[in-house]
């Protein structure tokens, strides 16, 4: 992760857990919000071989604003020479990036690895 994450906003923070960069999204994430989203995914991207989870487990609502968010965010981790993945058990979640088409790129966790699930 870069130097020093943004601080929490009503949609996003960011924290460390174990060897992950955690970026935990909450609320409605659309035109509006997305970039309260993507400073926090931004600054988790930069740092080199980054392990990043963007947990959706407590949005109400993400859109396809919110997809591009992501969908830069996994490049720039990528390019750094890590990895983004989603944590998210929703079904709604798993319906929107299967119908973008975007399951293959974005592997689904059921939770955090090493917390309770």
């Amino acid at each position: 992760m870069g130097p020093k994450p943004p601080p929490a906003n009503l949609h996003a923070r960011t924290r460390i857990c174990g060897p992950f960069t955690v970026v935990e999204v909450m609320g409605e994430i659309d035109l509006a919000t997305e970039a309260l989203l993507a400073e926090h995914l931004n600054a988790a991207a930069t740092g080199p071989e980054s392990d990043v989870l963007v947990d959706l487990r407590r949005v109400a609502f993400f859109d396809c604003s919110g997809l591009r968010v992501l969908c830069r965010a996994e490049t720039r981790t990528r390019e750094h020479g890590g990895r983004l993945r989603v944590v998210s058990d929703a079904p709604r979640i798993l319906r929107l990036l299967r119908g973008a088409g975007l399951l293959g790129r974005f592997p689904l966790l059921p939770g955090i690895p090493g917390e309770d699930m």
